[in-house]
C-alpha cells in the first residue's frame, strides 16, 4: 500500500490558490484511477484529511500498482505533518512509500521536479511533515508555480511570498498550470509502475 498526499489549505477560500496546486494534483489523480462516477472524497475526522482508497482489481492492467491511499490533509499547510503523521499510523504505511505533492515557489511555473528524501526547501507544508514524522525519507513532487522576475527580487521576494502562494492563478498562467498539473499525474503513475529509477532516467535529469 503506497499514500499519497496533496498539500494545500481547506476551505473555498484557498481552493485556487497557488499553495492549493498539491490538492489540485491529487483530484487529477483521482479521476485518473476511478471512473467519475466514483471520484469523491471521504472525509475522516479521526485523520483530519479527505480519503479515498483506490483497489485495482485483477483484470486492471495497472493491477501491479497497490493499492493507495489518497490524502488531502484538512488542517492548514503549517500543520500538514499532524494529518499525515495519523494517516501514516492508521493505514501502518511507511514513510518511504510516501509521495507528497506539494507547489514550490522556487521553480518556475510548469517545472517539475521529482525528489527522495533531503530538507523541506521552505516550504512549511514539507517542514511539518519531516518534523512530526521525525523522517525526511519520502518521495515529493515538486510543481513550480514562481517567476522569472522572482530571481532578481532577492530577500525583497520573501516578504512578498506569502500573499503570492495564496493568490489566485491568473488567467494567462491557467494554461501552464493544466499541463503541468497532467504531467505530474503521468508522473505518479510512472513511478508507480515502473518505479522511482525509470522516471529519473526519463525526465529528471
Amino acid at each position: 500500500m503506497k499514500l499519497i498526499v496533496g498539500l494545500g489549505n481547506p476551505g473555498e477560500k484557498y481552493q485556487n490558490t497557488r499553495h492549493n496546486i498539491g490538492f489540485m494534483a491529487l483530484d487529477s489523480l483521482l479521476e485518473k484511477f476511478e471512473p467519475v462516477e466514483k471520484t469523491f472524497w471521504e472525509e475522516k475526522k479521526n485523520l483530519k484529511s479527505n480519503i479515498k482508497h483506490i483497489k485495482f482489481s485483477i483484470q486492471d492492467p495497472r493491477s501491479k500498482i497497490q493499492d493507495l491511499i489518497l490524502a488531502k490533509p484538512t488542517t492548514f499547510m503549517n500543520a500538514s505533518g499532524f494529518a499525515v503523521s495519523k494517516v501514516l499510523n492508521y493505514y501502518k504505511i511507511e514513510p518511504v512509500e510516501m509521495i507528497v505533492i506539494h507547489d514550490d515557489s522556487d521553480l518556475l511555473l510548469g517545472k517539475i521536479r521529482v525528489r527522495f528524501g533531503g530538507g523541506s526547501g521552505g516550504h512549511k507544508g514539507v517542514a511539518s511533515i519531516i518534523e512530526t514524522i521525525q523522517t525526511d525519507q519520502f518521495l515529493r513532487v515538486r510543481l513550480g508555480i514562481g517567476r522569472s522576475e522572482d530571481e532578481k527580487l532577492g530577500k525583497k521576494r520573501h516578504k512578498k511570498l506569502d500573499r503570492y502562494v495564496l493568490g489566485s492563478f491568473s488567467p494567462a498562467e491557467r494554461g501552464h498550470v493544466k499541463t503541468m498539473i497532467r504531467e505530474a499525474t503521468r508522473a505518479v503513475e510512472l513511478i508507480l509502475e515502473h518505479g522511482l529509477e525509470v522516471y529519473m532516467s526519463k525526465y529528471n535529469k
